[in-house]
């Protein structure tokens, strides 16, 4: 089967409520002081444990646009085993694994939760886990939809 039903676009109130919830989340993550490199990295990374290749493309291009280095996005499905990330990426990665893989762990531990918060605030951590929650959403959709790769410009080209 090629085609299938896309559906952000089959129901585009819900896909606007969806993608207001994910700038509500994206600006809460600003207000806790988290960097945008490190809002990509997870976004990235649950998009990585969902296999949504549209996503990971999509905020791999974020990321880069922020600033991010290749290394560390060509890294990132290793983090645990490098020394590139902070502490603070360190533990959102780690809470992003947790809630990305809740169909296996059926829970975010109580040494999951009690390392991530020696490290994130409450607001970090609220804004890290809703991002998380909204991009497994994107990733669920876009999964489901078999949501292509956008074409990339070619240089010299509009």
């Amino acid at each position: 089967m090629t085609g299938r039903i896309n559906l952000t676009d089959a129901l585009p109130p819900a896909f606007r409520q969806l993608q207001e919830l994910r700038d509500t989340a994206e600006q809460a993550a600003r207000d806790a002081g988290l960097d945008q490199k490190l809002v990509e990295l997870v976004q990235i990374r649950a998009s990585q444990l969902n296999g949504c290749a549209f996503c990971v493309d999509k905020h791999v291009r974020q990321a880069l646009e922020a600033g991010e280095e290749q290394r560390r996005l060509h890294l990132l499905a290793a983090w645990w085993e490098t020394e590139l990330y902070t502490d603070q990426e360190r533990a959102a990665l780690l809470l992003t694994e947790a809630l990305s893989k809740l169909s296996q762990t059926q829970d975010v531990s109580d040494e999951v939760y009690t390392e991530v918060t020696a490290v994130l605030s409450k607001k970090q951590y609220v804004a890290v886990a809703w991002t998380v929650s909204v991009a497994n959403t994107f990733n669920r959709l876009a999964v489901a939809s078999r949501k292509r790769l956008p074409r990339l410009r070619q240089e010299g080209t509009p």
